[in-house]
């Protein structure tokens, strides 16, 4: 499965919920709840296998993630100790694309993706430019010196100062960096996902 490139509120609509976790994506929903096509409304009554997938797809969707690594990452997570579902989260929100976006340094996971390939970010003082970068606690992450004048990091980061962080990261937005504290327990991610379904699904 290929990265998808088109509207996310085409997605988000298909999925139910705001994959984009943006208040534009949020207001177009609220305009719209029933899923996209002309027969949205009249959807028959999904199967048992069916409620898994979607969920899977809602999960996978949320984190801009294919279905390699998605797969992979969900293997990993069944070797590590602990609860399985915890920590498969804990390995999404740990890549680098996701780490940018919930500091604020950019305004969705696409467009984080987009300041880690072009360079824009660095961790520990070295540019990296793999989204997929498994960041760690204690490391820091920031804004590339010459990039700290685009316009659309310099937005973000007024945004940033406004609004009510993630308490497993810091951000010093005059700085235009933060540090990645620690793991987020389950109970810090307001993610409307029902991990379950998706280890039923990769047990089938």
């Amino acid at each position: 499965m290929g990265r998808y490139r088109g509207p996310v509120v085409k997605l988000s609509r298909r999925e139910g919920v705001n994959l984009a976790e943006t208040e534009k994506v949020q207001k177009y929903l609220d305009r719209r709840p029933r899923p996209p096509g002309q027969h949205g409304a009249r959807r028959s009554k999904t199967s048992d296998y069916g409620v898994r997938l979607r969920e899977k797809q809602k999960l996978a969707r949320l984190y801009g993630v294919n279905e390699k690594q998605f797969r992979n990452l969900f293997e990993e997570a069944s070797n590590v100790p602990g609860v399985t579902g915890t920590v498969f989260l804990q390995l999404l929100e740990s890549r680098l694309d996701n780490v940018v976006f919930r500091m604020g340094l950019a305004s969705t996971r696409r467009q984080a993706r987009q300041f880690v390939g072009h360079g824009h970010i660095f961790v520990n003082g070295k540019r990296v430019d793999i989204a997929s970068y498994r960041v760690k606690a204690g490391d820091e992450i920031s804004v590339a010196e010459r990039s700290k004048s685009i316009g659309f990091i310099q937005e973000n980061l007024e945004l940033a100062k406004k609004r009510k962080g993630s308490p497993w990261l810091s951000l010093d937005a005059e700085a235009g960096k933060g540090q990645f504290l620690r793991l987020p327990a389950r109970e810090d991610l307001a993610l409307p996902i029902n991990e379950n379904f998706i280890i039923e699904y990769y047990s089938r």
